[in-house]
């Protein structure tokens, strides 16, 4: 049982949470969660519950309330001894396990104390994702909502001001965007929210933008409140008139390049700062990500630490690899998250005997996912040699990414690798080639992977639990990595607890602080991000039905269509659309603080 109060007053209880109605047992739940393990005067709780004008028998109503309230917490099999009358008002006993707020002022001050930026940074996140939509918003109490709400915000807020910190330092500036694009907009008044929105548009090659954000800022604080800027947010504007380097590597962009005739109809992605020469780390690929964009193709290739399933795929990839008349074009596509580096990586690694002329990777997309411009992707290619050889682009954004470089990729003697999120169905019918679509892990490749990963020993131990993990995880590769990473940092933690903790928000706690790569909201974001608005919301609207709901495939100018090729929905016609698990309780997550304007395609149950 778990009482939270960081968004609508509810009772979790198992996998079942219960939004409580509007009314005074709610309201004195409320109050004394508020002030959990203290005393609650009488004449609090009474102005809470009838605010400046109690009725004359408001004393007998109040105790009333407690019994209704007692017998609320009997039907979730909650002790009636958790609200305790004491002289002069009463007590309600909670702790980090049994009360969100509890648990979010521990992890936020525990965060003080942590080792180092990552550490301090890991509890912040974890504390935020206690959060689940506005304090209180079933609470009809004016005097909480006066007095209590703004107070957990701003402790909300301070959190959330030096998470985003601690992401400018660590140079993660796509991470503050998401963060901050309407958290800056809702506080104009604190103004270091809009700083660091500012700071990360520059530091993303967005001067123009954010210049704009400064201007709208000095306009609104102009003409409501009279008054202007404070020096902070005057220094940024001066530094980013002079282009000065604010901490990140920041390079001239370079001019746009040509995209050949075969690719006209194209559109050439909007153009981004190049980032400096790093080695490529291959191994990273296998959590879904691009490692760090390199100034050369990278002719090491090692297999995916902890590779399972995926044998049909595998055997037919070895195939079409090391056949002599095998496809000169591969593609491995699906949703985020689902493992296409990994499988690529894992094929390349075993067919690279059949390759004298070198195995190169070429990361089509930088560690925050955000896609390489064509001339920095022309950079990566190998030059071309005596020998077969297979090059591997990595995570490409879209046709108008690849069909530019497969020119000079196929040059002589070569085969390709494709992986992307999008089904690259423009690539594939004007070059022909093999297509592997790849889809969710059964329950025993995901505990394959799982005992791969963490230890068969430890998994074996607990193989119930290990099960439940991966359904927790939905048998997605990324979210199984992500949750092998806490069982191995945490050697006390047991298997069942952690699917225990998981099981509370998939679709939120399934993140490493270290890195948003490793980071189910995070990869499912940025895909959802990129998507048109109408697109967008869409696929949230859709996601907020039932599981068990088959979507039409008769939709209106072929949204769903686009949702498969954005690799957010899978099949369709002939049969049923259909969402995956982990990214339908990610919509469904995201509704609550969205809320789209379009009607949905039709569906059918």
């Amino acid at each position: 049982m778990r009482f939270q109060l960081l968004g609508p007053l509810s009772i979790a209880h198992g996998p079942e949470t219960v939004v409580l109605t509007p009314s005074k047992p709610t309201s004195l739940l409320a109050a004394l969660l508020l002030h959990p393990g203290a005393v609650v005067s009488t004449g609090y709780l009474l102005r809470a519950l009838w605010d400046e004008e109690p009725p004359a028998t408001a004393r007998a109503a109040l105790q009333t309330c407690v019994l209704r309230l007692r017998r609320i917490f009997a039907k979730y099999g909650i002790s009636a001894t958790t609200i305790e009358a004491v002289p002069g008002g009463y007590r309600l006993h909670a702790d980090a396990d049994s009360l969100d707020l509890v648990a979010f002022r521990g992890l936020a001050t525990g965060a003080s104390a942590a080792t180092g930026p990552g550490e301090e940074l890991y509890r912040l996140r974890e504390a935020l994702s206690l959060w689940h939509g506005q304090p209180l918003a079933n609470v009809a109490s004016r005097l909480l909502q006066r007095d209590a709400v703004p107070t957990l915000e701003q402790e909300r807020l301070r959190v959330l001001e030096r998470v985003c910190d601690l992401e400018l330092a660590a140079g993660n500036c796509h991470q503050v965007l998401v963060d901050l694009y309407d958290t800056a907009r809702r506080h104009p008044v604190r103004e270091r929210f809009t700083e660091q929105l500012i700071e990360a548009l520059y530091r993303t090659g967005r001067q123009a933008e954010a210049l704009a954000e400064y201007r709208t800022v000095r306009d609104r604080l102009r003409d409501e409140l009279g008054i202007d800027p404070g020096s902070g947010l005057r220094r940024l504007e001066l530094a980013i008139l002079r282009a000065e380097d604010l901490g990140g590597t920041r390079i001239p962009e370079l001019p746009a390049a040509r995209i050949p005739s075969e690719a006209a109809a194209l559109p050439e992605a909007p153009a981004r700062p190049a980032l400096p020469a790093a080695p490529v780390d291959v191994t990273a690929t296998a959590a879904e990500a691009a490692p760090a964009l390199p100034g050369a193709p990278a002719e090491t290739v090692l297999p995916p630490p902890g590779f399972a399933g995926r044998a049909a795929d595998r055997a037919a990839m070895a195939a079409q690899l090391t056949a002599p008349d095998g496809p000169r074009l591969i593609v491995v596509s699906g949703a985020p998250g689902i493992g296409k580096s990994a499988l690529a990586l894992r094929c390349a690694y075993d067919a690279r005997e059949a390759f004298p002329g070198g195995v190169f990777t070429a990361p089509l997309a930088r560690p925050d996912g955000t896609p390489v411009t064509l001339e920095e992707a022309r950079k990566l290619l190998p030059e071309p040699a005596g020998g077969r050889r297979l090059v591997l682009l990595d995570d490409a954004a879209g046709a108008w990414q690849v069909l530019p470089l497969l020119p000079a990729v196929t040059a002589g003697d070569a085969t390709v690798v494709v992986t992307s999120r999008r089904g690259l169905a423009a690539v594939v019918a004007t070059h022909g080639g093999a297509v592997h679509r790849l889809d969710l892990l059964t329950p025993e490749e995901a505990y394959e992977l799982l005992a791969g990963l963490v230890g068969a020993d430890r998994i074996a131990a607990d193989p119930a639990a290990a099960r439940e993990l991966a359904a927790v995880c939905g048998y997605l590769p990324l979210a199984l990595r992500i949750a092998a990473g806490r069982l191995l940092t945490r050697p006390g933690l047991s298997v069942a607890h952690c699917a225990d903790w998981l099981a509370q928000d998939p679709a939120g706690r399934l993140a490493l602080a270290e890195d948003p790569r490793m980071s189910v909201p995070a990869v499912f974001g940025q895909a959802v991000d990129s998507l048109p608005p109408e697109l967008r919301e869409a696929f949230l609207r859709l996601g907020g039905h039932p599981a068990e709901a088959c979507l039409d495939p008769a939709d209106t100018d072929g949204i769903l269509e686009q949702l498969v090729e954005a690799g957010l929905l899978e099949d369709g016609p002939p049969g049923p659309y259909r969402m995956h698990p982990l990214l339908r309780l990610y919509a469904r997550r995201r509704t609550r603080t969205t809320r789209p304007t379009m009607a949905p395609p039709a569906i059918t149950r």
